[in-house]
């Protein structure tokens, strides 16, 4: 399943109206912030289709999962858009994460608590708002919002100390842009440990720079954006991925995906990668198979990309970060 998918679920009371674009998208807020209700409308609908009151706009099928039978229901499921509540246990387990990645299915999930088996994005984890009355203030109007997003300072950011998710070729690049202006480059060696090794790290004296690939990063960004703001000397760089940083960038000579990188979604195929970070490694490897100079390996990063054009093309792309 690919691309962005507007859905629109409304009664004569109540609406909700969002787009989704990844095949793992969060829902989360406190009791009563309106994700059990989008669920119990779906729910109803395919129950009782137009008798319940209910309406469904959407270009896929929009359907539950719930405990009984779910494994069976969703082998049994393709290209449709499923939402499960949180109240079904078999959300939190590893043969759900299993099922649900190898699916050709788009998934929204209603959670407070953290899914670290499934790569999904810090940018498809919404909350709901209220954000209006309509048809004499009888309906009420629910927006999804961006609950986390790319976090920087706007003036530009001077690291001192650099913590990368990645233990391969991210950590490389970045270990040599920090050697050449003096600072410790270290690797986390995996997502869930960016906490440990922050705490390790208070005693750095000025700002500390964490880089992570933002489209799998998801089921660590509570606990790490609330560690953000209590410490004030932190700062997260979260773009999809290394590789989608140097196909950015366009530092690669002949390599011009630009078409892709306009509109992602339309080109990857939920079944097929697990996550963007996913594809956009393949994307590169595969761009530049065959060549002796630029043939990418996440494992080990190839000379080229270390060179001082690529670097300072880095640099310039990512702009709030002040490698000087």
């Amino acid at each position: 399943m690919k691309g962005a998918h507007r859905i629109i679920v409304e009664t004569r009371k109540i609406k909700y109206d969002f787009v989704i674009n990844r095949n793992i998208t969060i829902l989360t807020g406190d009791s009563g912030s309106g994700k059990t209700v989008l669920i119990d409308m779906i729910r109803e609908y395919r129950r009782y289709g137009s008798d319940s009151g209910v309406t469904v706009s959407c270009d896929r099928i929009c359907k539950t999962l719930d405990n009984e039978d779910w494994e069976y229901q969703l082998k049994e499921t393709e290209g449709s858009i499923i939402f499960i509540d949180e109240g079904n246990r078999f959300l939190f387990s590893k043969r759900f994460a299993e099922l649900a990645l190898a699916s050709d299915n788009y998934f929204v999930l209603a959670t407070r608590e953290k899914l670290p088996m499934l790569p999904y994005s810090i940018h498809e984890i919404y909350g709901f708002r209220k954000s209006g009355k309509f048809h004499e203030a009888k309906q009420k109007y629910n927006e999804i919002y961006h609950l986390y997003g790319e976090i920087t300072d706007k003036d530009g950011v001077a690291p001192q100390y650099v913590i990368t998710e990645d233990s391969n070729a991210g950590y490389e690049f970045f270990s040599e842009l920090s050697r050449q202006i003096s600072i410790s480059c270290i690797s986390a060696n995996g997502k869930s440990n960016i906490m440990k090794k922050l705490q390790d790290s208070e005693r750095v004296t000025g700002k500390r720079l964490v880089i992570v690939d933002g489209a799998a990063f998801g089921s660590e960004m509570k606990e790490v954006s609330e560690y953000l703001a209590l410490s004030g000397q932190v700062v997260l760089y979260a773009p999809e991925s290394f590789e989608w940083i140097l196909l950015s960038a366009n530092v690669v000579p002949k390599v011009n995906v630009r078409h892709i990188l306009q509109d992602p979604a339309d080109y990857i195929d939920s079944k097929q990668f697990a996550s963007w970070e996913r594809f956009f490694t393949e994307l590169l490897a595969d761009q530049t198979r065959g060549d002796i100079v630029w043939n990418y390996s996440k494992k080990k990063l190839p000379r080229a990309y270390l060179s001082p054009r690529v670097m300072n093309a880095v640099k310039r792309f990512m702009k709030v970060i002040v490698w000087e």
